[in-house]
């Protein structure tokens, strides 16, 4: 068996070091174990502007378990990840994905070769509990995976991207054509069977997060807007229910006039024309969310260009 870890990287000169040490470790345990008979780390560089390439083609060069894509720009993390899988789909038996920022333990990865073994396609990295995100991450995150499940997205709590993927679910993958990508999403949909890991959650080991809070909710809209068209029927919904407000709103005004009463409250109805027209953009965004999708999608446009490999042979090249 040839397993490939593949680690997304973009900026991440301060992490690579310890986060190939581990990895390597961890390459060696399971050949020791006789579990896979070999091994690589595979990085894909998402455009960095450190040195994050340079010890990249470092560790290639060494001779070791490391190769490495680099991405022609930034094209962002499920891009840079759909890049190193694509790779992995073509020449590897099984692939798992993980961060670089060593914060989702490396230890499960023997957990995971042994479901694979025991013949389960899909193994999910799910975590524990949340510690170590501060308060206001840790609830935005358990709203965006109970909305996803409510809006019928179906992926599994607690679990980002750090997953075991067989060469068959991978392919199967490589199947969709979409270009705005939610991969937690996506392999859910495989329907393969699929086990779950559990650990404990770290802290960043250096470093800096590459998810701000734009960055969160760009990716939590990308998420529902992907996998789920409910967001419109909602807007149906909530059209019919001011269809029905406004006519007993009528019905009150006209029984208020006929009485020779003078309809008060310029205030009430002051924020009855902001509330409504808020949310009358608020539709009309969403609207514009699902229509800019089929504009990306229509162009067809490729996810990524590769500029530059290191430590893959030939016949393992793009």
């Amino acid at each position: 068996m040839k397993l490939v870890i593949v680690v997304p990287c973009y900026n991440e000169e301060a992490v690579l070091p310890e986060t190939t040490a581990r990895l390597s470790a961890v390459i060696s345990g399971l050949k020791a174990r006789k579990s896979i008979d070999t091994g690589m780390i595979l990085y894909v560089d998402d455009g960095s502007r450190d040195a994050t390439w340079s010890l990249i083609e470092q560790y290639a060069a060494d001779g070791g378990c490391v190769a490495g894509l680099k991405l022609s720009h930034n094209r962002g993390h499920q891009h840079a990840l759909w890049a190193g899988l694509e790779w992995a789909a073509c020449h590897a038996d099984a692939a798992i994905s993980i961060d670089a920022d060593l914060q989702d333990d490396e230890n499960v990865i023997m957990q995971m070769v042994d479901y694979y073994n025991a013949g389960i396609d899909i193994v999910y990295g799910v975590r524990r509990e949340r510690k170590t995100d501060t308060l206001f991450k840790r609830g935005t995150a358990q709203m965006f995976y109970r909305l996803m499940n409510g809006l019928g997205g179906n992926i599994v709590y607690n679990h980002a991207d750090y997953r075991l993927m067989s060469r068959r679910t991978l392919q199967a993958l490589m199947s969709f054509r979409e270009r705005n990508l939610f991969l937690r999403g996506m392999v859910a949909s495989l329907g393969y069977p699929s086990a779950c890991v559990y650990y404990d959650r770290k802290a960043r080991f250096a470093g800096e997060s590459k998810y701000p809070l734009g960055k969160m909710i760009s990716f939590a809209v990308d998420g529902i807007t992907s996998f789920s068209t409910r967001p419109l029927r909602f807007i149906t919904y909530l059209g019919l229910m001011f269809i029905v407000v406004s006519l007993a709103v009528i019905i009150y005004a006209l029984i208020e006039y006929f009485r020779g009463n003078t309809i008060q409250g310029w205030t009430s109805l002051l924020v009855s024309v902001w509330f409504i027209g808020g949310v009358i953009l608020l539709a009309v965004g969403v609207v514009g969310e699902y229509i800019g999708k089929i504009y990306i999608e229509t162009k067809g446009r490729p996810r990524y260009f590769i500029e530059r490999e290191a430590g893959l042979d030939d016949d393992e090249k793009h």
